[in-house]
């Protein structure tokens, strides 16, 4: 086995992040810069990979040796040994994987201590009550982390003992107190086990070490990965660091803070602070810390020396930084740093502010932000105006701004549970812990009594764009009762409450919420990704008023207009009835007759909107049936409404029953069939387009064909929208076009054929993903998670494109249509033309546009500029890798050349 398992901090390449982990690249660099940290040693991602292929629950022999010597090194730079009983030297056991997890996999603190050791560190701080706390401490971490046991039976032991002395905090137990703590806790363990607790310190490390690799694999990091796209096969390295110590006492303590506030971006210092603590305390939310100004008032001193290293730490990453220290006694240690989690907004600010202050470029701020946080933009905010007027519940900390309105769960499984059957969940807890990160993903937001603003709960809602109100003090949650409280008041499970993540209030009830206003800093840095991006970016709508919506946030055309949501509305859905149960065309043309002026309306209202800007309406496309009730109740009311016999209306409900609407009579079937139907559509179409010429406006109408899957069923429904074309010679008046959808794999298949016609395509990926898959969409959720949990499928096909069955036939239909027509406009329409992946996918297959709902237009715009700059950058990438390997061969024959001149 090669060296190179096992690193000191000092001895890494901190470029390495795969290999070292993000923890430990960032260790090593701060070493490098001379940054005051704990010194220590990383077991890189190779040593994970190594116990996860053996499967083996032992690190190997020659890894250990290289432990060892690391251990030695440690001791030397600090003057301690470790398992020395008089000068005994602590580890922390921390993971770092190469993508940052906050809080999801696990960590030993104080590790190599015993009933000797403990003793050690009692003389040699001269702190009896410090020495017991970290003792106490150890054995319930370890115990739960390594052994598997259960927290909170610990935490049962401790809350008897805080009774018994009549103290809030543990930082307040006596040493006689945390001695007896001590016991009970080791009593604990050979009751649960079987077995004393473990003494050796080598033996507590080694198995510390294998349990911090296993967390890789536990179900919250799993759920983790899965929610933010991070690759299983990456793996997690381990970090070793000799311990420093925030609980010595009051010139001690912990704190987390950020280099920018993190949920408004402001460039300014953002931490919280807890005296007489370790980093956990804060990070778990066991303790509400205070404001990070309090260590100002404490020790100006450190604070001073506290903000030029956050400085030069944002400033050699060129980012926010998000960093854990610790104080032991007055003096200062940096235990880790990393790119903080931050909010839409501040992402946003962030990346705008850095580019004036000549940190980062212009490109690298579109790549900063991920398309994903422009979603989170894009979330409601509470009304002002009605909050007033609503019932204040309790005030927290706002943690992770936006509005979440939902029903009070206790649970992660009941969030879980809930949110799977389309409810609005608030999860409200006591503190949260990484198990509850399903719960927190099901939830529209979180609440919690304990707990600060760099809390688990706000860090990790933050990273997931989820509403969060931390540490709000005056609720008692009282899980198994099924209720929270706030004084007398009692709020039930089930209840509605509404959180306001940006003020941190909490209402009872359901307080209305608004759209969010969108600053300077949203159009500037939008500006800036248009210049990257090669994607049009269009709209689904069917409204002027979603229309305008779209184009106010960027939407270059209408790329579907779904004609049959404007059937629905009362007045025209009466006529829509009539043509359906219409027995002759004499009356199916009356019907029409009086739907053409409402559907001319209709486009003309898109029109104007959509001045000078291609708007695709497609041709009916749903089967019949779904205009007509099915209940006896409804069609009862129908039958007297249009004046029909009941019996004649449940016969036509009974003939146009399908077994499969999907693959039913709907679409170009409709229109093969009732051409009368295509004719009026495409008259209303044209009409309106004419009317807006008169006005002033030019209308761009792209007329699309849905569900075709044959060429000659296309040319048919042309003929018939040509015709009313000739008819109201539009020719020389109007620039229209007509195109087909792409949902059928037929004709992704027959591309060629079609492209000869057809003036333009659209992915319809909805039912194309349905048809590949065999998959329906509305019943597919009964199993699809089980899939995607057990790795089937990556992602839910429907949400982004499953590349190599439905983005295979889209490739072939790209490459045989542009084989025919070079020029050809193809795009995109499904809901997946929103989703950042599927947006890349469609920039790599040389698509011209993609298309989604109005409020995912700017996710699409970055998603499309994320594609293009990321595309460049890896084609320069190949480039200099292929100059690399020229120069290597021409080095390689020169050498041969000159080795054959020597040789002669």
């Amino acid at each position: 086995m090669s060296e190179g398992y096992v690193l000191g901090f000092d001895e890494a390449d901190f470029t390495q992040r795969e290999l070292l982990g993000n923890k430990g690249a960032n260790l090593a660099k701060m070493i490098q810069e001379d940054i005051p940290v704990p010194p220590g040693f990383i077991l890189t991602t190779k040593v994970c990979k190594l116990t996860s292929e053996s499967r083996s629950d032992k690190i190997p022999k020659d890894v250990w040796d290289e432990v060892r010597t690391q251990i030695q090194r440690v001791e030397e730079w600090t003057g301690f040994r470790f398992g020395d009983p008089k000068a005994p030297l602590l580890f922390s056991v921390r993971s770092g994987a190469p993508v940052s997890m906050p809080g999801m996999m696990d960590t030993v603190l104080n590790l190599g201590l015993n009933d000797q050791t403990v003793k050690g560190l009692d003389e040699k701080s001269g702190n009896p009550r410090f020495a017991y706390d970290c003792y106490r401490r150890f054995i319930q971490m370890f115990s739960s982390v390594v052994l598997g046991m259960e927290h909170s039976a610990f935490e049962t032991c401790l809350e008897k003992y805080r009774l018994k002395d009549g103290v809030d905090q543990d930082c307040e137990l006596p040493p006689g107190t945390l001695r007896s703590l001590v016991q009970e806790y080791k009593g604990l363990v050979l009751k649960k086990t079987g077995d004393p607790f473990p003494e050796e310190p080598l033996d507590q490390l080694k198995a510390g070490i294998l349990a911090v690799f296993d967390s890789w694999n536990t179900a919250r990091a799993k759920t983790y990965r899965r929610i933010h796209s991070i690759p299983d096969s990456l793996g997690t390295a381990v970090n070793v660091q000799a311990m420093v110590f925030g609980n010595l006492g009051d010139d001690s303590g912990t704190g987390v803070l950020f280099s920018r506030h993190p949920s408004t971006g402001e460039n300014q210092m953002f931490g919280e602070y807890l005296q007489n603590a370790q980093g956990e305390d804060v990070v778990a939310g066991i303790r509400t810390p205070v404001d990070i100004a309090v260590l100002n008032e404490i020790h100006p001193a450190l604070f001073q020396q506290l903000r030029a290293v956050s400085k030069r730490l944002e400033k050699s990453a060129r980012d926010m930084q998000d960093i854990e220290f610790t104080i032991q006694e007055e003096v200062l240690f940096i235990l880790q740093t990393r790119v903080g989690k931050r909010t839409a907004q501040a992402a946003l600010k962030i990346a705008v502010d850095m580019v004036e202050e000549g940190l980062i470029t212009q490109k690298t701020a579109v790549l900063r932000v991920e398309p994903d946080q422009i979603d989170q933009l894009m979330h409601k905010q509470v009304d002002p105006e009605k909050k007033v007027q609503a019932q204040l519940l309790a005030r927290g900390l706002p943690a992770a701004p936006g509005a979440a309105v939902g029903k009070v769960v206790l649970t992660p499984k009941k969030a879980c549970e809930l949110a799977a059957s389309g409810v609005s969940v608030i999860l409200v807890r006591q503190e949260t812990s990484p198990e509850d990160i399903e719960g927190l993903h099901a939830s529209l937001g979180v609440l919690t009594a304990r707990g600060g603003m760099t809390s688990h709960a706000a860090v990790v809602a933050r990273g997931m764009g989820k509403c969060c109100v931390a540490g709000c003090s005056d609720i008692k949650v009282l899980t198994d009762e099924g209720h929270f409280c706030v004084g007398d008041l009692t709020v039930q499970e089930g209840a509605w409450v509404t959180l306001d993540g940006s003020t941190g209030e909490v209402f009872l009830g359901r307080v209305p919420v608004k759209p969010p206003k969108l600053d300077q800093n949203f159009q500037r840095f939008m500006s800036w990704s248009d210049q990257y991006r090669k994607l049009k970016v269009m709209t689904n709508a069917d409204t002027p008023t979603d229309a305008l919506v779209a184009k106010n946030l960027g939407a270059e055309g209408i790329g579907l207009c779904r004609t049959e949501h404007m059937f629905f509305e009362p007045q025209r859905l009466r006529w829509v009835r009539e043509m359906i149960l219409s027995s002759s065309e004499d009356e199916r043309a009356k019907a029409l007759s009086q739907i053409l002026p409402m559907q001319k309306e209709a486009f003309k209202g898109l029109f104007r909107v959509m001045d000078s800007l291609p708007v695709i309406v497609r041709l009916l496309d749903p089967p019949l049936h779904e205009f007509l009730p099915t209940d006896d109740v409804n069609l009862q009311s129908l039958s007297q409404e249009l004046e029909v016999e009941y019996k004649i209306l449940q016969a036509k409900v009974d003939e146009l029953k399908e077994a499969n609407p999907m693959l039913g009579y709907r679409g170009c079937r409709l229109g093969l069939t009732h051409p009368e139907i295509n004719a009026m559509q495409a008259r209303a179409i044209f009409e309106a387009a004419l009317d807006c010429l008169e006005e002033g406006i030019t209308a761009l109408p792209y007329i699309e064909v849905p569900l075709v899957g044959d060429v000659k069923e296309f040319s048919l429904i042309r003929k018939i929208i040509e015709d009313v074309a000739c008819e109201l010679q539009v020719e020389s008046k109007i620039d229209y076009r007509i195109g087909t959808m792409i949902e059928v794999p037929r004709a992704a298949l027959t591309a060629d054929k079609i492209a000869k016609v057809a003036e333009f395509m659209s992915f319809g990926t909805n039912d194309l993903t349905q048809m590949d898959l065999g998959f329906s969409r509305d019943d597919a959720g009964k199993f699809l998670p089980v899939y995607v949990e057990k790795g089937i499928y990556e992602r839910d096909p429907f949400q982004s494109i499953d590349k190599e069955g439905v983005g295979e036939l889209m490739r072939i239909c790209v490459g045989k249509a542009r084989s025919v027509n070079p020029n050809l406009q193809i795009g995109i329409c499904g809901e997946h033309g929103g989703d950042p992946e599927s947006v890349f996918f469609c920039h790599e297959i040389g698509l011209n546009d993609v298309s989604c709902s109005p409020y995912r237009v700017p996710v699409a715009r970055l998603a499309a500029a994320h594609a293009a700059l990321k595309m460049e950058e890896g084609a320069e990438r190949r480039k200099a890798g292929e100059r690399r390997r020229e120069t290597g061969g021409r080095r390689q024959v020169k050498e041969k050349k000159e080795i054959g001149s020597r040789g002669s």
